[in-house]
């Protein structure tokens, strides 16, 4: 059976850790080549070295506007061409507003919705000349729900949704498909969850969880549907979380 991801370049940023990293491992089985990008260089270079594909790792913070172009540049110079934008990185405020501190809150906003606006804007050109590309954003059922221990939060993810929503129906004939993963609650460091029996335990056990390579894994799924198929939006929750 011929494997549809074999050889495709993706970027994934906020991959040094989490959902990035649980990616990565997932999509390097299945032959894509990689761009890690984010800001911890050393946990990037450590999960390169286990990859069993070809990997370039970038420093990258998505609040700065000129790291988010030289990551898709150096992806371009690198390796010809950008397959895959996988618009990742983010950060999850929650709890009453106003006892948020507001500048941690439109730092938020900066990650969660400009910086993945600024990563599809430099993409775009790249793959209309190619004629074909996927960009995957990270969202959350939170862009879905109201949920109201994280109106900021909630925010940012309606505002994805939207933009996914509304950008896939620009590009599509260019060739480009535009979609959205949207998990619930994921056992990782955003939860303060490390240790691996307590994951086993929220995830496996009780099922209120998601694993990251539970959310991993439906990434390369949507990549992966023929070019015919977009998965626009996809909601995953752990099987008993009260959504």
């Amino acid at each position: 059976m011929t494997n549809p991801l074999s050889g495709k370049v993706v970027i994934i940023t906020g991959a040094s850790s989490g959902i990035g990293a649980a990616a990565a491992r997932s999509l390097a089985q299945y032959g894509c080549k990689l761009t890690l990008a984010a800001r911890s260089v050393d946990k990037m270079q450590a999960l390169a070295s286990e990859l069993p594909t070809e990997s370039l790792v970038v420093r990258a913070d998505m609040t700065e506007p000129s790291d988010i172009n030289s990551m898709v540049e150096q992806t371009l110079e690198h390796f010809g061409r950008v397959d895959v934008m996988f618009a990742n990185a983010g950060i999850f405020i929650h709890g009453d507003f106003i006892a948020n501190d507001i500048n941690d809150i439109s730092d938020m906003i900066t990650i969660n919705v400009d910086a993945v606006m600024r990563c599809a804007h430099a993409v775009i050109p790249i793959m209309k000349a190619q004629g074909s590309g996927d960009i995957l954003v990270t969202s959350s059922v939170a862009g879905h729900e109201k949920l109201h221990r994280g109106p900021a939060y909630g925010a940012s993810k309606h505002a994805i949704e939207t933009f996914v929503n509304t950008l896939r129906r620009q590009v599509a004939a260019d060739g480009i498909r535009v979609l959205s993963l949207a998990p619930a609650r994921v056992a990782n460091e955003l939860w303060n969850l490390t240790d691996p029996e307590e994951i086993e335990k929220v995830s496996v056990g009780d099922q209120h969880f998601l694993k990251v390579e539970d959310v991993a894994e439906a990434a390369a799924y949507m990549l992966s549907r023929p070019r015919r198929v977009t998965i626009r939006n996809l909601v995953m929750i752990g099987t008993k979380q009260d959504v």
